[in-house]
């Protein structure tokens, strides 16, 4: 069932192994844009950015199996290629051939996963702080959440996501608090494992480099999760832009959207273009 919500389209679309929640802004017959979320996050994480994406695009956000209003079984696999299946199921419900993919962090690795799986859906790929190997990971300093205290409180979930902004003064927002606490202990778990896993296998330029996808990777580099130099590892993908945004930290679609959009719309309209034309 598709609910208004404001200029937001909103339906839950029944997948095989769980309903997965999908929303869309802008002209449906514009070139697609879809927004994958990092972990222990949704869709609402970018509804800052949305605004400024909509004038040329269809924007569509996914909420992944375990995350925001998506269903969150236990007995489902939260592996980061059946998360990536879903977002291409999901997709084709839709009736989107082809798209450019933007993923955060995590969501970055489920955006690999689907170019692997199907390349015909795929464009180009924007990684927005996406680690490339588990080389670039700093050691967490924020505190882990203790299972027996689930569901955490207000400021558990602060501690806990402390390393994923940078900026001076910035404040977490009171929805994506309350959609970390409607996640199980399991989903939240088994949905790091998994980015861990993956890229564990191999790193991401690896993959991307026999890809041929045009690539942005965008990068706070005052990034407290993943070293930003790391964005440098993605030149050995052929011809891949890397965007250092400093003064940002782990999550600049938060912490300053524009500055996000900018080198992102950008890309977006040379690849766009490229793609009708051939």
């Amino acid at each position: 069932m598709t609910i208004p919500d404001g200029t937001t389209e909103s339906s839950t679309l029944a997948l095989d192994d769980g309903d997965v929640y999908v929303c869309q802004d802008g002209p449906h017959d514009a070139p697609a844009l879809v927004l994958i979320h990092g972990s222990a996050s949704s869709a609402r994480s970018w509804d800052a950015l949305v605004p400024m994406l909509t004038g040329s695009h269809r924007v569509i956000r996914i909420d992944l199996l375990g995350h925001g209003r998506s269903a969150k079984p236990d007995g489902h696999s939260y592996a980061t290629p059946d998360q990536a299946r879903r977002v291409g199921q999901a997709l084709d419900r839709l009736g989107v051939k082809h798209a450019i993919f933007v993923g955060h962090s995590s969501g970055g690795v489920v955006a690999t996963a689907l170019a692997e799986q199907r390349p015909d859906l795929v464009t180009a790929l924007v990684l927005i702080n996406t680690g490339p190997s588990l080389d670039a990971f700093i050691v967490a300093g924020s505190a882990a959440i203790d299972p027996t205290q689930w569901p955490p409180t207000d400021e558990q979930i602060r501690q806990f996501a402390s390393t994923g902004f940078s900026r001076a003064g910035y404040q977490i927002p009171q929805q994506l608090l309350d959609e970390v606490r409607a996640m199980t202990y399991h989903t939240l778990t088994m949905t790091m494992q998994a980015t861990s896993g993956y890229l564990k296998q191999q790193a991401l330029p690896e993959r991307l480099a026999v890809l041929g996808k045009p690539l942005l990777v965008i990068f706070g580099e005052d990034d407290r999760r993943w070293r930003s130099s790391s964005a440098a590892d993605y030149r050995a993908v052929s011809g891949a832009r890397v965007e250092l945004l400093p003064g940002l930290g782990h999550s600049p679609i938060l912490e300053d959207p524009q500055r996000t959009a900018t080198p992102l719309l950008a890309f977006a309209e040379i690849h766009t273009a490229s793609s009708t034309e051939r």
